[in-house]
């Protein structure tokens, strides 16, 4: 977090959604704004606007925007992981814009954008991009409010509204990710300690509030973003104890709300600083509220990243600490490979080298979701060429910085579901593709994702978009792939199986074969009319391929791709019933999954609206 003036002249993501509401005549009925100006009374000792002052106005105006949708009181469910890319000082106007992205049954994703805007020097740029989880609460006979469909209008709607399954299932696992990273002992201990370590101890605080009445919001419950201003207060106390400076708050860990609070409860806030790096610290804040007579009840945690920042706007080399109890030392740790995970991952760019990631069960979770993610914003450019046209089969192209992106496309009289499952297994893939030789399967990571082992032979073309070296005469190339797949989530949603390379220690780069990555390859399978498929096969190739398609054998990889994408055609249309057998087990597949979906919906549902609801009952 910078407390410079950065050089943006506005937020490029919420411009461009903004032109294309007012181009395509489509306002999003759930679009909620808020301006304001930052007030001395609203600032830090600094001068800087305090964090919790910033997530009182997100959190209004969030659920502002899902009760415009809802028709009925929201309340705030969880909040994913922020990041606060600068300060606003006193005198700037905080310009915050707030939509659902997607309903679900009972809960649905608001997308938030924060921007700060200097009146003086007519200059915009972005402070945080943040994602929150609301649902509706049980109305006074009990019954859950359930939410109608928001169709999305804009391309960029389409693409968040897409992209909001997958950060769904992000959320869901991610308390699961954080028992598994300790269970499995990946994660050790920072080092020995040094003499002069701070105690942890020495930074605990505690802190007790009480909930009066214009702490409430207009469900008379407690208001979540007083809640969470509470919280950033006693970190900041907690983190100025162990530095003895003021501390800058640089992000915010994703976070769940466990129960609701009222009027007249004792808010009990208490924080302590779990782990220090070499430039940033971990405090974790624990809620809970109790009434005069009573036990307590926990109602939110939350970790927050300080740094303390120089004159020039550079993190300081912070105090060692001395770990008590070890356990909140080694759980911080895992978190902070968790968020180095995420950023190495969600946060970078295609085209950063190199491409593969190492996989463990650990990052699992997010590099299927940058899979799946990158493959649907490839799907969603808007700017794809027609190159060529022939039998009805289409090559279309889109040139990026660095990259030439393909699409072959084409309607196949198989139905969308049964062609899911033909490309979905990769070890038939060579039966048609003559750009796949082998195929051994790794590793069942779950029912939706698998690891692979592909094998291309000599000059037989390239599965995703290759890096290597070029290969010798009669050499074979390999690549380790995650291969991703994904069921519509509704109506209108494609099927999506998606491809990228992915590095595994116990497949390290063979003798005799050139190792190969794939920056973005896979399919999209839409149910057209009539029982038919419109597929997609999309291909991304890197700047060290780039010039070679464009200036010498354009013409010739466009008849590589049609001729495989022909052969594609023809083994769905040759395997368009499925045998005997299959059906039996496609039965067997659905019922498990069935059960399994009831099962999950109705403990998501439970999660999410339960604790919130009981009081109310």
């Amino acid at each position: 977090m910078s407390a410079l003036t950065p050089d943006v002249d506005k937020d490029p993501k919420e411009e461009e959604e903004e032109k294309e509401e007012e181009e395509g005549g489509c306002l999003n009925p759930t679009v909620v704004k808020m301006s304001q100006i930052v007030m001395p009374c609203h600032c830090n000792p600094r001068q800087e606007l305090s964090v919790g002052q910033l997530l009182k106005w997100m959190d209004s105006t969030a659920c502002l925007s899902a009760e415009r949708h809802a028709g009925s009181p929201c309340v705030t469910a969880s909040m994913d992981d922020i990041h606060f890319e600068h300060t606003i000082s006193v005198g700037q106007v905080v310009n915050i814009r707030a939509k659902v992205n997607r309903a679900f049954n009972t809960s649905m994703e608001v997308g938030i954008h924060v921007s700060c805007e200097d009146l003086y020097l007519d200059q915009h740029w972005r402070v945080c991009h943040a994602y929150a989880t609301f649902v509706t609460q049980r109305t006074k006979a009990g019954k859950k409010v359930m939410l109608k469909p928001l169709p999305p209008c804009t391309h960029t709607e389409h693409l968040e509204y897409s992209l909001a399954a997958e950060r769904r299932r992000v959320r869901m696992l991610h308390d699961d990710i954080i028992r598994d990273l300790l269970a499995s002992r990946a994660v050790e201990p920072g080092g020995s300690v040094v003499e002069k370590a701070v105690s942890a101890v020495k930074t605990r605080v505690e802190s007790v509030e009480l909930v009066l009445p214009p702490h409430a919001n207009h469900q008379v419950n407690t208001f979540g973003g007083q809640i969470m201003a509470w919280m950033v207060n006693v970190a900041t106390i907690a983190a100025s104890r162990l530095c003895q400076a003021h501390p800058t708050l640089r992000g915010i860990d994703m976070f769940k709300f466990r129960g609701p609070s009222q009027v007249g409860d004792r808010l009990l806030l208490s924080a302590i600083v779990n782990n220090a790096f070499k430039n940033s610290m971990e405090v974790g804040v624990r809620a809970e509220a109790y009434q005069a007579e009573g036990p307590n009840r926990h109602i939110n945690s939350a970790f927050m990243i300080f740094e303390v920042l120089d004159k020039d706007g550079k993190p300081c080399l912070l105090p060692r600490i001395r770990p008590e109890p070890v356990r909140r030392f080694e759980e911080a740790i895992a978190r902070k490979k968790i968020r180095l995970d995420r950023k190495y991952i969600i946060s970078r760019q295609q085209a950063e080298v190199p491409l593969s990631v190492p996989w463990d069960p650990t990052n699992q979770v997010y590099l299927s979701y940058n899979n799946v993610s990158a493959l649907k914003m490839l799907a969603a450019h808007h700017s794809w060429r027609l190159s060529s046209e022939k039998d009805q089969v289409q090559l279309y192209t889109v040139e990026h910085p660095a990259m030439l992106s393909f699409r072959v496309e084409a309607e196949v009289d198989v139905p969308a579901h049964r062609a899911f499952t033909l490309l979905s297994e990769l070890s038939t893939r060579h039966q048609w593709d003559p750009h796949y030789k082998e195929c051994e399967l790794i590793r069942r990571v779950d029912a939706d994702d698998f690891l692979y082992r592909v094998v291309t032979p000599p000059n037989g073309g390239a599965v995703g978009s290759p890096t290597s070296p070029p290969r010798g005469e009669g050499v074979l190339q390999d690549f380790i792939l995650l291969a991703s797949k994904r069921k519509p989530c509704a109506s209108g949603d494609p099927y999506v199986i998606a491809l990228r390379s992915v590095t595994l220690p116990t497949h390290p780069p063979m003798e005799g074969f050139s190792r190969g990555e794939v920056l973005c390859a896979g399919f999209t399978i839409l149910e057209t009319s009539d029982n038919k498929a419109l597929i997609s096969y999309y291909n991304q190739a890197s700047a060290e391929l780039l010039l070679p398609l464009i200036s010498t054998d354009m013409a010739g990889l466009s008849s590589s791709f049609y001729h495989t994408f022909c052969s594609c055609r023809q083994y769905l249309t040759q395997h368009r019933l499925p045998s005997h057998g299959e059906l039996e087990q496609d039965l067997s597949s659905l019922q498990r999954t069935v059960s399994s979906e009831s099962q999950s919906s109705e403990s998501e549902t439970e999660r999410l609206t339960g604790t919130f609801t009981r009081t109310h009952l």
